[in-house]
């Protein structure tokens, strides 16, 4: 997470209140608008539900305040403005104390449809709504305790746990009509087409197989785990999460099933 970045956080001033100028307000109405029209047809019923509550704006980027007023009410969650990136450990002490991180600026145009880093859209559209949900607000609880108190070499293998569920998961609903619950997914208009497409695989959640599954962030996802509800979190709470990541150590990681980066990348 040391990695430069080519954006810049806004800072907020003495009331909390971050000025963003008029292009970068133009661009959140872009995205939001793009998207509002693929998420009756695949986001999943809580993150709608969660949308809804949460009232954000669509012509501006909304104030961080406004998203709190709204988590806090629903289970106790915050959002905590941070730069681009920020380290493993700060990230889980965030979560671990029921902060959700938000970096304060905006992709370019010229990354509309997939940007690596995490902007605030990626992190307030793709994200906040699903931490109005009890389910999801305790499985990112439980998630950054677990990762404050692993080793170096022990939170690699979470990351997976993430990325797989957090960022980049899908739902089986009742109907088993899939759906998208994953703020990776959700934030991008390009990568929510693509994994609703046939060019994916998906397969059912497993926690070894997925502690297991190699992922790159510059790509598109050539794997997705769905599990069968949003409630299925607190299952995965319950588990011996730890444990999987011992044995997942042990077995050793599944052939990618994407191309190595090149060097010059």
């Amino acid at each position: 997470m040391s990695k430069q970045t080519k954006y810049q956080a806004r800072l907020p001033d003495n009331q909390g209140f971050i000025q963003y100028p008029d292009n970068e307000h133009e661009i959140w109405q872009a995205l939001y608008d793009r998207q509002k029209g693929n998420l009756p047809h695949y986001a999943c019923d809580a993150y709608l539900k969660g949308l809804e509550d949460l009232a954000m704006p669509t012509d501006r980027i909304p104030q961080l305040g406004e998203i709190d007023a709204v988590l806090q009410q629903a289970t106790g969650w915050k959002t905590a403005a941070v730069p681009a990136l920020i380290s493993f450990e700060k990230f889980f002490q965030l979560l671990a104390n029921q902060e959700f991180p938000v970096a304060t600026f905006i992709r370019s145009k010229e990354e509309f449809d997939y940007l690596q880093e995490p902007d605030i859209f990626h992190e307030i559209f793709g994200h906040c709504p699903l931490l109005t949900n009890p389910s999801f607000a305790r499985f990112s609880h439980q998630y950054g305790k677990l990762g404050l108190a692993a080793s170096k070499e022990e939170r690699v293998f979470l990351a997976r746990l993430y990325w797989f569920t957090v960022e980049f998961g899908l739902i089986r609903q009742a109907n088993d009509e899939l759906k998208i619950y994953g703020g990776g997914i959700l934030s991008s208009p390009g990568e929510t087409l693509y994994a609703m497409s046939d060019t994916p695989v998906v397969k059912p959640f497993d926690l070894i197989d997925i502690l297991r599954t190699p992922y790159r962030i510059d790509i598109m996802q050539p794997i997705y785990y769905a599990i069968d509800s949003i409630d299925y979190l607190d299952e995965i709470v319950k588990m011996d999460i730890m444990g999987a990541v011992t044995k997942a150590r042990q077995l050793g990681l599944h052939a990618p099933m994407f191309e190595p980066k090149s060097k010059a990348s």
